[in-house]
């Protein structure tokens, strides 16, 4: 084919086409040629346009095939991880050529690291702390290349590898390291010695930073050089300066004076000593000290101050009115409404003017109500017991007996629930009607307020025993009395030993008392669900014989006759439906109770 005149040059000597030879087209008026160039010249913009046109298109299609080469396979070539290539192949395959290097380096990634904190070295077992090369993440960053960036589609990259640790083991590790170098943060404290703020200054604590320390673990790791893990202070979140400056204005003027509790029903003062208890100040594990008011800790410092301005609810109640339960209704009672009664306080008490607060009061229903009470099933007596006393009901110790008696009476006690005597009956003083009747005080009996409460504890603990109930607490007395059952009975003082059982069924049970000039009888009211409940007793064994004491004679002398000591078992078995369900073994080891005489021995 000629151009403009030209012969058409052979098949082996075609034109090269330069890319500066290539003129783009402007809007300029083109300058004048010589007549051996006008065809040149003449040449229209379109055939200029593409010369240029496919000159791009060739570049183009060089760098394409560069590219193509270059991301062959998902692992772009030249992409070499641990100095082994993943270029060019599937995650699939690099992934195993990656596990294969590791597995190369075996010996190297598993030998112990050097690890250095302040002056302690020591050395990790990478296994021990969960060191291992994550292949999966490593080879997807990999795979991660920038297709559009020229640079990668020349020369090589080397991605680090992706290392795991098990952050706790390697902390815990280190902590042993660190040993008495470190040191816990000292957090910041505010409390009150009476009416007296008490501070607590914060230092820092000195440690290893967990996240900083494995990084540079998992570096050291890789590289097999010894790792150098620096010890870090961690300062409180509030300083020292900020502590002053909390005792300052909210502390010292908290206690400065009281504050007007008002409500509808009248004001109660808030007393300084009581604000102390209540005010609180607490470090949360950053050492950021927040000050707060507990208002139970609030309102048992107040005590029956409240009582001014509160109604206590009243449980219902029932009794036994001709040998039945009758339920006898409680009431409702009013409380101080203490949902925003700590942030109220809290608000007054930097001030040392108009320290006033307001509180509604809320109705409070009793524990247990009539409707609770008449479904709990108690309906018929399940057990009973009675022991006897002497010298009629004038006696001291009677007395005794008849008020703790008269307190425990009609005592319910829900399913699942835990009664204490002890907690039930609180200190049994001469505040409490108590009298001096003889106890047993060191291995001897003298006058003791409270004396015969322990009759009436083997007698409830007896009716409890027969009523299936569970045996959570008691203790039989250290000499055997014959009013008394062996083994199944139990002494109580005020406030070492008590006595406890569990309501361990699905009903309620009521405890009834009652009593003659002569005897104690407690009474456990439920549903019956245990055909029997019966005791066997083991032989007595180890029997041991009273020795003779004499005593300094006194008022404070009660002499005693003596009894053996022995061992003996009791069996609790429990029948339902015809067959033993339960067999409980008690046992316990008597004391041979000394003669006690009051009177010189004699020469």
């Amino acid at each position: 084919m000629t151009l403009y005149g030209e012969k058409t040059p052979p098949a082996d000597d075609r034109p090269t086409v330069e890319v500066t030879a290539v003129n783009w087209p402007t809007d300029r008026p083109e300058p004048s040629v010589g007549a051996g160039e006008q065809a040149v010249a003449s040449r229209p913009r379109r055939f200029r346009l593409l010369i240029a046109g496919g000159v791009a298109t060739t570049v183009l299609a060089s760098v394409g095939a560069v590219a193509v080469w270059a991301y062959a396979g998902d692992v772009p070539r030249g992409t070499t991880v641990l100095g082994t290539e993943l270029g060019g192949r599937s995650r699939t395959d690099a992934a195993r050529e990656l596990r294969a290097q590791l597995d190369r380096r075996a010996a190297e990634l598993t030998a112990p690291i050097q690890v250095r904190v302040g002056e302690r070295t020591a050395e990790i077992n990478p296994a021990e702390v969960g060191l291992t090369v994550d292949v999966d993440a490593t080879v997807a960053a990999a795979a991660a290349a920038d297709a559009h960036a020229v640079d990668r589609l020349v020369g090589s990259r080397e991605i680090q590898p992706v290392v795991s640790v098990d952050v706790p083991k390697l902390e815990a590790e280190l902590k042993k390291l660190v040993g008495n170098q470190g040191r816990k943060m000292t957090m910041p404290a505010i409390t009150f010695s009476g009416t007296t703020p008490k501070v607590r200054y914060p230092k820092p604590s000195l440690a290893v930073d967990a996240e900083h320390s494995a990084q540079v673990v998992k570096e050291g790791w890789l590289s097999g050089q010894p790792v150098t893990v620096p010890l870090v202070e961690n300062h409180p979140a509030t300083s020292a300066e900020e502590l002053d400056r909390m005792v300052a204005e909210l502390a010292k003027p908290a206690v400065a004076a009281p504050v007007k509790l008002t409500t509808e029903r009248g004001s109660v003062n808030i007393s300084p000593q009581v604000i102390a208890k209540g005010l609180r100040f607490k470090a949360d594990k950053t050492g950021k000290l927040t000050p707060s008011v507990d208002v139970k800790q609030l309102r048992a410092a107040l005590g029956n101050k409240l009582d001014a301005v509160e109604v206590a609810p009243k449980d219902a109640k029932m009794s036994i009115s001709g040998g039945k339960p009758k339920v006898v209704d409680g009431r409702p009672g009013q409380q101080v409404d203490t949902s925003t009664l700590g942030r109220d306080l809290l608000a007054v008490l930097p001030r040392s003017e108009d320290r006033t607060v307001s509180a509604d009061l809320k109705p409070v229903q009793p524990k247990l109500t009539a409707e609770k009470l008449a479904g709990l099933g108690i309906k018929e007596k399940v057990s009973s017991f009675t022991t006897n006393f002497t010298g009629g009901l004038s006696s001291p110790r009677s007395q005794n007996i008849v008020t703790i008696a008269n307190d425990v009476k009609g005592t319910v006690v829900l399913p699942g629930e835990t009664f204490s005597l002890n907690g039930h009956t609180g200190e049994r003083g001469y505040a409490q009607g108590y009298r001096d009747a003889p106890v047993i005080l060191d291995g001897k009996l003298v006058p003791g307020v409270g004396g015969g409460t322990s009759q009436f504890t083997t007698t409830l603990f007896n009716a409890s025993y027969y009523a299936g109930l569970q045996d959570v607490e008691h203790k039989p007395h250290s000499y055997y009395f014959s009013r008394y059952p062996a083994v199944i009975e139990s002494t109580i003082f005020w406030p070492n030993l008590d006595f406890k059982f569990r309501n361990n069924t699905e009903y309620g049970v009521l405890i009834d008392t009652s009593y003659t000039a002569n005897s104690i009888t407690v009474s456990m009211w439920s549903t019956k669900i245990w055909d029997s409940v019966k005791t066997e007793y083991g032989p007595r064994r180890n029997i041991t014989s009273p020795r003779t004491v004499y005593l300094e004679p006194g008022p404070s002398c009660i002499p005693a006759n003596g009894s053996q000591g022995f061992t003996q078992d009791a069996f609790r078995v429990i029948k339902k439906d015809g067959k033993v369900v339960k067999r409980e073994k008690f046992t316990w080891t008597y004391d041979a109770e000394p003669r006690f005489i009051c009177g010189r021995e004699p020469s």
